[in-house]
C-alpha cells in the first residue's frame, strides 16, 4: 500500500502532538535541588529537615496559582566539594535542575558555585556560613540567606568583649568556614582593644577528642574560649570544656555559631548560660510560632533552626522570582532569577519583611541568645532567652567595607 503525502503529514502530526504536550508540561516545572548533609554532623541543623523546609515553602506558596509546579530533589554532599560539584553538574545536565539550595559547608558552596556560574543556574546559599560568600567570592548567580560568620562574630563576640571578655583563645575547624570565623572574631576582638592569645586548628571532619586543644586554651590564660565551629564539633567542645572545668575556673565559653538543634542535643544542664547569636528562633513572635506549628507536622522531632528557616525563605523568594519572570525566563538564566530575587522585597513567616542587598546578602535582625537554665524551660525546645536584637541594617558587614567585586562595577 502506498503512503500518500497527506497521510504521512497526518501521522507525523499525531506523533508530534504528545511530544509537544510533554514539552509544554515540562515548561511549567521548576526543579530545586537541596544539596545538604544527609548523614554527617550537620544532619540535624540542616540536612533532611532542610529538604522538608523546601517542601513546606512550596506547600505554602502554592506555585500552581501562578501557573507552574515545583519539584524538590535532595542529595548528600558528604562534606566533600568534589562530590558536591559532580552531583550539581549531574543535576543541571541530566535532571533539569534550575536552582540549588542549602549547601551547608562553605567549601562545598564555593565548589558548586563554579558549576552554577558555568551553567547559569541560581544558587541559594541557605546553609553555608562564610561571610566571604557575599564578600570576595560574591557572584551574580548566588544569594546568601543563611546567617554568616561576620554577623555571628560581631553579635556574640561584641557582646562578650563589652562584658569584659577581652582575651580569647580560639578552637578552629580547619577549613574555609572555620578560617573565616577565626578571621572575623580576631578582627573584632583586636579592634576593640582585646587580644587573641592563641588559636588551635583541628582536622575537619573527623575530630572527636578536643582535650589537647582545651588544655592549650586552659594554659593560655585567656578569659574566653571562642569556638569557631558548629554542629557536633561545637557540642563536643562544650561538653568536654565542662568536663575540664573551664567554666568553673572562670573561662567564658562562647559558641560563635550554634543553633537550637545543638542546644537541644546537649541539654540545658550542659548548655545553660552559653551565648550564641542567630537570625531565627521559633518562639520569637506569632508568625514564627505559626510557621513552626505547620512545620512540625512534617518534622515532629526536630524543631526548625535558622538554616531550615533560611531554606524556607530562600526557596520562597526564588519562587516569587519565577512567578515574576515566568518559567522559561527563570529556567533560561539563573542570573536573571537572582536579580529578580534581589528586586522583590522578601516577606515570609520566618523573617518577616526584609530585603536582599546588591551583594546578594539577605539581611535580617540578629538575636543575641542565652541558653536557659533547666528550671526556666517550660518544654524540651524552650531553650533560649533573647538578650538583645541587632537591627537588620546593622547586623551584617556594611557594604562600604565589603570586598564584593560586583559593588565595584
Amino acid at each position: 500500500m502506498s503512503i500518500t503525502r497527506r497521510r504521512l503529514l497526518a501521522t507525523s502530526a499525531a506523533l508530534a502532538a504528545p511530544l509537544a504536550r510533554a514539552r509544554a508540561a515540562e515548561d511549567t516545572i521548576i526543579r530545586i535541588g537541596v544539596l545538604t548533609d544527609l548523614s554527617g554532623q550537620y544532619r540535624d541543623n540542616s540536612g533532611p529537615t532542610s529538604v522538608l523546609a523546601a517542601e513546606q515553602a512550596v506547600a505554602d506558596f502554592r506555585p500552581e496559582q501562578y501557573g507552574f509546579k515545583v519539584e524538590i530533589l535532595s542529595g548528600d554532599h558528604r562534606q566533600k566539594p568534589d562530590i558536591a560539584s559532580a552531583l550539581a553538574r549531574e543535576w543541571y545536565d541530566r535532571d533539569g535542575v534550575d536552582a540549588i539550595a542549602d549547601l551547608n559547608n562553605t567549601a562545598v558552596a564555593l565548589a558548586v558555585n563554579t558549576v552554577s556560574t558555568e551553567k547559569d543556574k541560581a544558587q541559594l546559599n541557605t546553609g553555608a556560613a562564610s561571610g566571604d560568600l557575599t564578600g570576595k567570592y560574591c557572584n551574580p548567580n548566588m544569594v546568601h540567606f543563611a546567617p554568616d560568620t561576620w554577623c555571628f562574630a560581631h553579635s556574640t563576640g561584641g557582646a562578650i568583649v563589652e562584658r569584659g571578655g577581652d582575651s580569647w583563645f580560639l578552637i578552629v575547624a580547619d577549613y574555609t568556614f572555620g578560617h573565616a570565623l577565626e578571621q572575623n572574631i580576631s578582627t573584632l576582638v583586636t579592634g576593640k582593644g582585646g587580644k587573641v592569645l592563641g588559636a588551635a586548628r583541628y582536622p575537619f571532619p573527623g575530630t572527636t577528642d578536643f582535650s589537647s586543644y582545651l588544655l592549650a586554651a586552659q594554659t593560655s590564660g585567656a578569659k574566653v574560649l571562642g569556638l569557631c565551629n558548629t554542629g557536633g564539633d561545637m557540642e563536643n567542645c562544650v561538653k568536654q570544656a565542662r568536663e575540664f572545668g573551664l567554666a568553673q575556673q572562670g573561662m567564658k565559653i562562647a559558641a560563635l555559631l550554634g543553633f537550637v538543634t545543638e542546644i537541644h542535643s546537649m541539654g540545658l544542664e550542659t548548655a545553660q548560660g552559653l551565648l550564641i547569636s542567630d537570625t531565627f528562633y521559633w518562639d520569637t513572635n506569632d508568625r514564627t510560632r505559626a510557621f513552626t506549628a505547620r512545620f512540625l507536622k512534617k518534622s515532629p522531632h526536630n524543631y526548625p533552626s535558622s538554616l531550615h528557616a533560611s531554606c524556607y525563605a530562600g526557596v520562597t523568594q526564588y519562587m516569587k522570582a519565577v512567578a515574576k519572570l515566568g518559567v522559561p525566563a527563570a529556567r533560561g538564566s539563573g542570573r536573571a532569577a537572582i536579580a529578580a530575587m534581589k528586586a522583590i522585597p522578601t516577606d515570609d513567616d520566618c523573617f518577616g519583611r526584609q530585603q536582599i542587598r546588591p551583594d546578594g546578602r539577605f539581611i535580617t535582625p540578629v538575636f543575641l541568645l542565652e541558653a536557659k537554665k533547666p528550671a526556666e524551660s517550660k518544654m524540651p525546645w524552650d531553650v533560649f532567652n533573647i538578650l538583645a536584637t541587632t537591627p537588620a541594617d546593622q547586623a551584617f558587614r556594611p557594604l562600604a567595607e565589603n570586598a564584593c567585586p560586583m559593588l565595584k562595577t
